[in-house]
């Protein structure tokens, strides 16, 4: 039985979700995990876990800046272990192409090349927004050709399966000879 990490930064919740689902595939299985958001775990991996997946949403346009500062110091550590990585945003919601483009920035500014990346798209989440970013996020939304500008709503699009299969795959992929789970 391994036990795996999952730090995340979150800006709305949505990468906390997906985490914890996560987290209850890897249990589904029979390993240990534990969901960390890394505002309040801390800047750092503690030495027990076997593997790490780390996990962050887009927010204006780029990961923040508190996650490439957590993979950066724990750079070693992510790669002496099995890891991957999951990036959470809309643009994976349609544009494939922005969303690669996140990750590529991400692995630019940390320096860390993850094994697996997995792209989920996230949420339009109108109820958490204030009143201006509740008009520039419909706004947003309609510019793209999204019918999904009702603000009285929120709108989910994380494709659970994707998650579910991204997990499965790492958990096969680490349990391979040569990797340490």
């Amino acid at each position: 039985m391994a036990v795996i990490y999952i730090p995340y930064g979150t800006t709305e919740g949505q990468a906390a979700k997906i985490a914890e689902f996560i987290s209850d595939v890897i249990h589904a299985h029979g390993h240990k995990a534990q969901t960390a958001d890394i505002k309040q775990a801390g800047n750092f991996i503690p030495d027990w876990y076997d593997a790490v997946i780390v996990g962050g949403s887009i927010h204006k346009g780029k990961h923040e800046d508190y996650l490439l500062e957590f993979v950066q110091k724990n750079k070693a550590v992510l790669e002496s272990v099995p890891s991957a990585f999951f990036s959470v945003s809309l643009s994976a919601h349609g544009d494939t192409e922005s969303a690669e483009g996140y990750v590529e920035e991400f692995e630019k500014a940390t320096g860390w090349r993850p094994a697996q990346v997995g792209l989920f798209s996230g949420a339009l989440a109108y109820s958490q927004y204030g009143f201006i970013k509740r008009l520039v996020m419909k706004r947003i939304a309609g510019s793209k050709g999204s019918l999904d500008t009702d603000t009285s709503q929120d709108y989910v699009y994380t494709e659970w399966d994707g998650v579910k299969r991204f997990t499965e795959d790492f958990l096969e992929r680490a349990a391979r000879p040569g990797e340490m789970l």
